[in-house]
């Protein structure tokens, strides 16, 4: 990897076995996915080889108003919530931006646990044209993998251009942005039939 890379793409949706099914019929591949300890929340996976779309929901209302990801779930309406930037250097994110480390993890369905560390999930669920910034674990194994075939095409945005790029430190990512509140309108994936859009109407 060389400078950020869009790492995973989020969509909310009331009911994950739902959402799994109408992927599967968009041509979608998906994988299984697991709880998040502590933030009330699970998930489904959408391989995408070097990236993945994340199917999510709240699982647990008691405990999702316990952290800040579980809290921007709960309060987000069904379909794209936000995205997330892969760095290779996380520590150097988050002292430039001035924001927390946080830590994650999860089970996956094979008993392997995924470990990561987050940056900006705060202020992203405040400001969601933004994405937040993720650093995987070393060794641990990407959820993206195996999903060749389909990639992100673009992610359409309303917000503020300019300041998007001083978040992103300038990196080049595929996003296209338009001005008014903040907000995710649209992920486009490609795929072997075509482009696949993905908005509020779709995979919640």
């Amino acid at each position: 990897m060389s400078g950020p890379v869009v790492d995973h793409l989020l969509v909310v949706t009331a009911g994950l076995d739902a959402a799994a099914a109408a992927a599967g019929r968009l041509g979608l591949p998906v994988a299984g996915g697991g709880r998040h300890p502590g933030w009330g929340t699970a998930n489904r996976i959408v391989p995408l080889g070097e990236a993945y779309l994340e199917l999510i929901a709240v699982v647990d209302p008691a405990e999702a108003p316990s952290s800040p990801f579980g809290r921007w779930v709960a309060a987000a309406p069904p379909g794209p919530m936000g995205w997330a930037v892969r760095v290779e250097d996380i520590e150097a994110t988050a002292t430039r931006l001035g924001l927390d480390l946080v830590p994650g993890s999860r089970a996956t369905p094979d008993g392997r646990t995924l470990r990561w560390r987050t940056a900006g999930v705060e202020r992203v669920a405040a400001e969601p044209s933004f994405p937040f910034f993720i650093e995987w674990e070393p060794g641990a194994p990407f959820p993206g993998a195996g999903g060749e075939g389909v990639a992100i095409e673009r992610i359409e945005l309303r917000g503020d251009a300019a300041a998007l790029a001083e978040w992103l430190g300038d990196a080049e990512l595929p996003v296209a942005v338009r001005p008014g509140p903040p907000a995710v309108e649209r992920f486009v994936l490609r795929g072997p039939r075509g482009a696949i859009a993905v908005d509020a109407e779709t995979l919640v």
